[in-house]
């Protein structure tokens, strides 16, 4: 019987020729019945694929094969075999869209101007070393925070990643521009660019937890800083590292404790709905509202 799990992971190294790689892994993952997403570009590659086990493995071994992405950390988790509708693979620009390509210096060794990777004790250190002088700043999507977030975490007000350097340039965070920032996201991959973005901003101490929440609620579970779930963009939607979870998120409709996000009934839009169990039961409270961003579905994988 086949052991279905997920993998996440991303790497960064020079790539000559993307479109190549691209065609190299589309082959790769397809011969080995994997489906979900991979990105390439010519700073590296970024993906989430589910299927057996043992495929996933030999996926693994084949990638880190490839120049610059054997030092990849490919994080393991549950899967049920139906995560992923097909499998995607794409050559950009950028492996998360930030519209600024050009804001990161990638060399084999990965991001060579981004913020000092910390492992997750380190992190609890530094918080017990700085105490409330420690910034945590959520480099995902907003929604993404509502279910799950690191305590007293600042939340930027962003829908996707293109909307952060905006974000950042508005002049509202400038007086954290002298304190210790640690900047987290799912699996790393957002803050090994966020950060590099906001020390070009003028951002003196910044930060990233390495391997992102994951790694972090691996070692701590619901120990340590971290608070809720965590969103994953499969159709798992969220996950949590124990069963000593808090439910943080808060029903659009009744107000009651709840995890679970919904898809707006309105097939043309792409926002997701937070609705306890009961609340959902009513299809009026997915109808789409005015408010919902009707964008292109959010595609971030870590």
């Amino acid at each position: 019987m086949a052991l279905n799990k997920i993998i996440l992971y991303y790497g960064f190294a020079p790539v000559a020729d993307p479109k190549a790689v691209m065609l190299w892994q589309k082959t790769l993952a397809a011969s080995l019945n994997l489906k979900g997403r991979i990105l390439i570009s010519e700073h590296g590659i970024n993906g989430t694929l589910g299927g057996d086990m043992e495929d996933l493995k030999k996926y693994s071994r084949a990638t880190k094969e490839y120049p610059g992405f054997g030092k990849i950390d490919f994080k393991w988790s549950e899967g049920t075999g139906n995560d992923f509708p097909r499998l995607s693979v794409k050559a950009r620009k950028e492996l998360v869209a930030f519209t600024t390509p050009n804001e990161i210096k990638v060399a084999k060794s990965g991001v060579v101007n981004g913020g000092k990777h910390l492992k997750p004790h380190q992190v609890n250190q530094l918080v017990e070393e700085r105490g409330d002088e420690v910034v945590f700043f959520d480099g995902r999507n907003a929604f993404e925070a509502k279910i799950g977030k690191f305590k007293n975490a600042i939340v930027p007000d962003v829908q996707t990643t293109h909307d952060f350097i905006a974000e950042l340039e508005s002049g509202k965070y400038d007086h954290l521009k002298d304190k210790p920032i640690v900047t987290y996201c799912t699996g790393g991959i957002r803050c090994e660019i966020l950060s590099a973005v906001m020390i070009n901003r003028g951002f003196e101490e910044v930060y990233q937890i390495e391997g992102g929440i994951v790694r972090y609620g691996e070692k701590f579970r619901d120990k340590g800083l971290w608070e809720g779930s965590l969103y994953v963009f499969d159709g798992r939607m969220n996950i949590d590292f124990s069963d000593e979870a808090v439910t943080i998120g808060v029903c659009e409709c009744c107000g009651g404790a709840t995890k679970e996000f919904r898809n707006c009934q309105n097939l043309g839009c792409k926002d997701l709905v937070l609705l306890c169990d009961s609340c959902n039961e009513d299809p009026a409270n997915l109808i789409c509202k005015p408010t919902h961003t009707r964008g292109k579905k959010l595609q971030e994988v870590g």
